[in-house]
């Protein structure tokens, strides 16, 4: 892994972090250590937050920059048999020690796109996992949407099922754009969907944009940035667009020997910076490196302000991620075996590892910082550990650089920081682990 300042350019590499240590170093010989953390009852750990990750993998088409496992042009059959298992797995979860008496705090549906289903799909869905999980009580249910794939009636299924928080996927607005990255949707379907949302109703709308997609403009930007601000939803997302290793982009690159076609990450790193500016000015309030919400007091992602704190995550559905007392684990990526495996019985993990207490540590350092403000005392509560020592030359060396201030317990990022946030967390982590592939 390399900090972003080594080159300029978007070369191909993870360099968004969302987890300590690198999940290249999970394995299936700690697969046990995962079983064991379900198998151990919560009163053992009093650990009370818990989350439900719910992955569905199935998309209208596969965009050219996206790393995800997904599937496309899937028959009702092949979506039936995965949903039964996923079922299934919520079936088996929910039987483990660990899980048994404790309330969702969040679920989130991530993907792929978990809009591909039906409403007919959808409803079935929600009815078969109440026998075996409820989130009547939960604070957020988090349901990504591809503009294409919505419907009236299917956003008021949404509303029907508890969902409470709806998460666009926009991107971009030009139709050129849209179409050479490899999305779905086109501009008019953003619009149209958005009607609906605001039709029916939901406490909380986000949109996503990605900074940097193939074929940006500054023209074209700022007119994203402006219908983005029109839109007036209660959370904006920017991404800063990048090449992991096995986007189609990334493989053109590498068996063509093709330049990068995404902007480079000085340009990137000011278009964000523009629509934070204009946001702010618009009335918005940055949350985080990629995240800007309209209200602080009513606008929080439940998710996000959970997982960053290291609460239990329960992930299901094929390659899903996730954290259990103390032990990530990811679900095995293929869906063939995801599916073969449920149906004989067996809870699908693929790979673990269970983190050291410093290593936790360093988890819960580095996503917080994202945020743009970290203060000591909370570490120290927490995890017993002062950070302003234990990372004091990483603090030095990028206040030095002008990437934050430290100001007795409070460490807040300046804006060029925030920007590039993840390039400078490499630094907290274990020596050893500052240069393997983060994926």
């Amino acid at each position: 892994m390399t900090t972003l300042d080594v080159s300029t350019t978007t070369e191909v590499g993870s360099y968004f972090i969302s987890n300590y240590p690198p999940f290249s170093l999970w394995n299936p010989d700690n697969v046990p250590q995962a079983f064991e953390a379900f198998d151990k009852p919560n009163a053992e750990t009093a650990r009370d937050t818990m989350g439900l990750y719910i992955h569905i993998p199935f998309c209208r088409k596969r965009c050219k920059f996206c790393y995800f496992r997904v599937y496309t042009n899937q028959n009702a059959k092949a979506i039936e048999d995965y949903v039964q298992s996923l079922i299934k797995e919520i079936e088996l979860i929910s039987h483990k020690p660990g899980v048994q008496g404790r309330e969702l705090e969040f679920v989130y549906f991530g993907g792929g796109t978990p809009s591909y289903l039906s409403s007919k799909q959808l409803r079935s869905l929600r009815e078969r996992m109440s026998q075996h999980v409820t989130w009547e009580n939960a604070k957020e249910v988090t349901f990504e949407c591809e503009p294409g794939t919505l419907s009236l009636e299917k956003l008021q299924t949404l509303k029907d099922i508890g969902v409470t928080r709806i998460s666009l996927g926009v991107e971009n607005f030009d139709d050129k754009i849209l179409e050479e990255n490899g999305r779905a949707h086109l501009s008019p379907e953003v619009m149209k969907a958005y009607e609906w949302i605001q039709d029916v109703g939901f406490p909380q709308v986000n949109i996503d944009l990605i900074a940097g997609m193939v074929g940006e403009t500054d023209a074209n930007w700022q007119t994203c940035i402006e219908k983005a601000i029109a839109m007036d939803s209660d959370n904006i997302t920017v991404y800063q667009m990048e090449l992991p290793f096995n986007t189609v982009y990334s493989k053109e690159m590498k068996e063509q020997g093709l330049e990068s076609p995404v902007a480079d990450w000085p340009t990137k790193r000011r278009w964000v910076s523009e629509a934070m500016d204009q946001m702010q000015a618009a009335g918005y309030h940055i949350s985080s490196g990629n995240e800007l919400i309209k209200n602080p007091a009513t606008d929080h992602f439940v998710y996000r302000d959970n997982v960053w704190r290291g609460c239990d995550l329960v992930a299901t559905g094929v390659s899903s991620f996730g954290h259990f007392q103390g032990v990530h684990y990811q679900n095995l990526d293929r869906i063939e075996d995801y599916i073969e495996t449920v149906n004989r019985g067996e809870v699908p993990i693929n790979r673990a590892l269970k983190p050291t207490d410093h290593q936790l540590l360093i988890r819960e350092v580095v996503l917080q910082m994202k945020e743009g403000h970290i203060n000591a005392a909370t570490y120290r509560d927490k995890f017993g550990v002062d950070i302003l020592t234990q990372f004091a030359e990483a603090f030095a060396n990028q206040q030095a650089a002008g990437y934050l201030t430290v100001d007795g317990d409070q460490i807040t990022l300046t804006r060029k920081g925030l920007l590039q946030v993840d390039s400078l967390l490499p630094e907290y982590f274990e020596k050893e682990h500052r240069a393997v592939r983060y994926t």
